[in-house]
């Protein structure tokens, strides 16, 4: 049987790399790792770190195709981080002027959780522990 240990990286393709670059690591805080820039794909790699567990790696690339996000379209739906604190978690970003829905509550779990979306429209889900 296949055996997976974990999730090792997520991969995210920005349309403004500064700004996607200033919403991960500035506004929700990840530990940028390194950053290279691959000339011959004209793309920036931004390896970002998330509660020393997980990277993300966020792409630039020239003129991205948009993807839908809403409505729902098939394939990933969100990327969901695990916070302690929704409601500090909803403060911290909204004094950065990001938006979020109104706090939802897990009909299975009793869980917390909001969504906000990231500079290129991406869901972005934090639910409480």
């Amino acid at each position: 049987m296949l055996k997976i240990n974990r999730v090792h990286h997520i991969a995210i393709i920005c349309s403004d790399y500064e700004k996607s670059k200033h919403f991960y690591g500035e506004i929700l805080g990840l530990k940028i790792v390194r950053e290279v820039y691959r000339e011959a794909r004209q793309s920036y790699k931004l390896d970002l770190e998330v509660g020393n567990q997980y990277q993300i790696e966020l792409f630039s690339f020239p003129d991205p195709p948009m993807r839908p996000s809403r409505p729902e379209a098939a394939g990933l739906r969100h990327l969901a981080f695990e916070v302690d604190d929704v409601e500090a978690a909803i403060a911290e970003v909204n004094q950065h002027g990001v938006i979020t829905e109104p706090i939802r509550m897990d009909e299975f779990t009793g869980k917390r959780f909001t969504f906000l979306a990231d500079p290129d429209g991406l869901p972005i889900e934090f639910y409480e522990v």
